[in-house]
């Protein structure tokens, strides 16, 4: 490719619109450039990084037996209805009509059309277990696009979707897709990723794990110990908090004059958060109960965690909808409501702490030196706040840390969710009608590119690994001007071309440090500088993006040697990558 010729400009100056060092880089470098909110083109280098990233996720998908197929964007609402979805999900589904005001919904995922497909398609034991993937568009209503394209709306995913007729064999699948991604991550570039276990949200099932790039600009917050022997989402992550025991005292009612929130009643009793208990109200559970939340002052409800205790989103309730069982919005307590009315959610922090101070219900009053074994004999606890640092990991041996990172993977084992609800069955081998088990893997294509960018790079662009590239060469001539250079250039670009090596050529006449700049930009790993002083003396200067060394090679047998080091770099990045099962 010669640069004269290279779609997308780039920038010296960081757009004020990059929040992220990748966002800047991204355009920056001109990979991509944003149509709407969350909506992006990709430019030549950015679909290149991208196809790159794809045929690895091919390649690893084949390996474990996938089968690619290719799914619509645009769905009827039937489908999603028949999965109980439709209704559920939130206004993160794009819902529109077709011409004649039929509903229909911009995919985002795919798992009711890859059941849709499968329930006409297979009927016998037989023909289990298969996967079938997709690369796929998608789109996902998002109220805020963050990153570039590490959150967006409108994105290119791997969705691929396992059927077994046994648990058993599930989990081998899964374990399997389970090392694929390692490889698809290794040889990516980014071996480092860590898997953690998650919540399954709304795509469902029992068990499921992100595959998380750490680094301090990532959107989730993962827990794990000082040792490395835990690790997960803080959706699902539990631990030890320590309590405060200590022998019960009297519930006794007490004035609190406008102290409506936790901060406000710690102060005016002189007590600390910790020895508060905190009202959180919900809406409604699956049941359509209000649900009320008790946990210790000083901690947060965990939303995702409460959304699988209540079977439901949690939405916050208002005031009227709160008075409506009997609690006074500010002052609330578990002590006095209508709990017929009420879904009764409890941390378990409120039974290992003695003396809260909790609401009255009743305007400007709280108790003091609440009790819940002794004052609410028998109401039994749940886990649904949030773990901090310091708190104890699940062993009891080591402290938890947070960290934050990037998911750019995850798996689930859906179990019969879809096939049960959309029936699609099989033939056992007496001939008796069966539910298949399903298992879903999903990679955000554009989000993986972005991610590598965001850990891969120093202040002045991406440092690409060998794999991904957009160019695996960046050819440099200063002074195209001079005839020596020219032609010497151009016979090396040719060259390298037809010996297959991905060349960009800078063909422009433009100064040293136009291209150089240019070419830290797009980020590609080697760099071969054509110019007149080295050329005197037979040799071609280079350069490595990633590690800066330099140094000079000869002419004459300039392709080959760079031939060798893509090799060398190539063998490099693969090694890192675990085999595979």
């Amino acid at each position: 490719m010669r640069m004269s010729h290279l779609v997308g400009a780039r920038y010296k100056e960081r757009p004020a619109e990059a929040t992220l060092e990748s966002h800047a880089f991204l355009l920056r470098g001109g990979y991509a450039r944003q149509v709407a909110n969350g909506i992006y083109s990709l430019l030549p280098p950015g679909f290149r990084v991208c196809h790159k990233i794809e045929q690895i996720i091919r390649e690893e998908m084949d390996r474990i037996g996938g089968q690619e197929v290719l799914m619509p964007v645009v769905l009827p609402r039937e489908l999603w209805e028949e999965s109980g979805r439709y209704a559920n999900v939130g206004s993160e589904l794009l819902r529109i009509q077709d011409r004649t005001g039929h509903d229909m919904l911009l995919a985002m995922t795919h798992e009711e059309a890859v059941v849709h497909l499968c329930r006409y398609e297979v009927h016998s034991h037989t023909q289990f277990p298969f996967m079938l993937y997709q690369i796929q568009t998608k789109f996902r209503d998002e109220p805020r696009s963050r990153g570039g394209l590490i959150r967006v709306r409108e994105f290119t995913m791997k969705d691929a979707y396992s059927f077994h007729t046994s648990q058993e064999d599930l989990e081998a699948c899964y374990a399997r897709c389970y090392r694929a991604y390692q490889r698809i991550f290794a040889r990516a570039g980014i071996p480092e990723v860590a898997v953690v276990q998650s919540d399954s949200g709304m795509m469902g099932g029992s068990v499921a794990h992100e595959f998380m790039l750490l680094t301090a600009v990532g959107e989730d917050t993962i827990v794990t110990s000082e040792d490395g022997s835990y690790i997960a989402n803080q959706e699902v992550a539990t631990g030890i908090i320590d309590g405060a025991p200590e022998a019960p005292l009297p519930l006794e009612k007490v004035h609190t004059p406008g102290c409506r929130t936790i901060d406000e009643v710690a102060g005016f009793l002189g007590v600390a958060t910790r020895k508060t208990a905190k009202a959180v109200f919900y809406d409604h559970d699956s049941e359509g109960k209000l649900v009320f939340v008790v946990v210790r002052g000083d901690r947060e409800v965990n939303e995702a965690k409460l959304a699988r205790i209540i079977q439901a989103a949690p939405v916050p309730a208002d005031e009227a909808r709160i008075r409506s069982v009997g609690a006074e919005p500010g002052f609330a307590s578990p002590l006095g409501i209508d709990r017929e009315k009420v879904r009764l959610v409890i941390d378990h922090t409120v039974k290992s702490s003695n003396n809260l101070v909790t609401g009255a219900n009743e305007l400007d009053y709280h108790y003091t030196n609440f009790n819940l074994d002794r004052d609410l004999p028998g109401v039994e606890t749940v886990d649904v706040v949030d773990i901090e640092e310091g708190d104890l990991a699940p062993d009891g041996k080591s402290r938890i840390v947070l960290q934050r990172g990037i998911e750019v993977g995850n798996i689930f084992q859906l179990g019969r969710k879809y096939t049960q609800s959309m029936g699609m069955t099989y033939d056992d081998e007496q001939g008796k009608a069966q539910v298949p088990i399903m298992g879903c893997y999903g990679i955000g294509v554009g989000r993986l590119m972005s991610s590598v960018m965001e850990v891969r790079r120093d202040e002045y662009g991406p440092k690409w690994p060998i794999t991904i590239a957009p160019w695996h060469v960046q050819l440099n001539a200063l002074k195209l001007d001079q005839p020596p250079v020219r032609e010497a250039a151009e016979k090396l670009y040719l060259d390298l071309c037809a010996a297959g090596i991905e060349v960009l050529y800078d063909d422009r006449n433009a100064r040293p440090g136009v291209q150089f700049a240019d070419a830290d930009l797009l980020g590609i790993p080697f760099r071969i500088i054509v110019g007149e002083r080295n050329l005197k003396d037979g040799n071609l200067e280079w350069k490595r993006r990633d590690t800066g060394e330099s140094g000079t090679i000869p002419l004459e047998n300039a392709v080959e040697t760079i031939a060798q080091w893509l090799r060398e770099a190539m063998a490099q990045v693969e090694s890192a990558a675990p085999d595979s099962l």
